[in-house]
């Protein structure tokens, strides 16, 4: 009976590590491209130069408008000069509304504020940012996936005979 219990913890571990890593949320297509490389998965960017949030599952900017956090698809006018592709982003990841936790924000990354350290998925060479559909190699990617059969062999026709002569 004890090895059965032992097996059936085994059984039960695995399955629950299996799930872990099937649920694992990429959202790399979803990031803005001038968002930085070597990350999977992100929920929200946090820009120091400007103190502005960005929502990666919803594509908004959060900022302060007067006493408010103001939700916007584009910046505000004020911020016609900022440049994203070089601006240092912190990602934010597990937490909801952080721009509720703007102090703690604030001060821990204000050390952040004009440093260009970081590369922008527009800038990456790694194919799996090509999947991103405003990456510059975009449409290279999306032609050479969509002449892909189930098992991953190219298909341009030889499997209906069509190249037979």
């Amino acid at each position: 009976m004890k090895k059965i219990m032992l097996l059936l913890i085994a059984v039960m571990g695995f399955t629950a590590v299996t799930m872990a890593q099937i649920n694992v949320n990429i959202n790399i297509g979803r990031q803005p491209v001038w968002g930085p490389v070597g990350y999977d998965h992100v929920d929200y960017y946090y820009l120091p130069d400007i103190e502005c949030y960005y929502s990666v599952p919803d594509q908004v900017y959060i900022y302060r408008d007067g006493n408010v956090w103001a939700r916007s698809r584009n910046l505000p006018r004020r911020y016609n000069n900022f440049d994203l592709y070089h601006a240092h982003k912190v990602v934010i990841n597990g937490v909801d509304r952080p721009y509720m936790m703007h102090d703690k924000y604030r001060r821990e990354y204000n050390g952040y504020r004009n440093k260009h350290d970081q590369i922008a998925i527009r800038d990456s060479r790694e194919e799996r940012y090509y999947v991103n559909k405003y990456h510059p190699k975009h449409d290279e990617w999306k032609k050479d996936h969509r002449d892909r059969d189930d098992h991953g062999r190219a298909d341009r026709g030889q499997k209906r005979g069509w190249d037979r002569h």
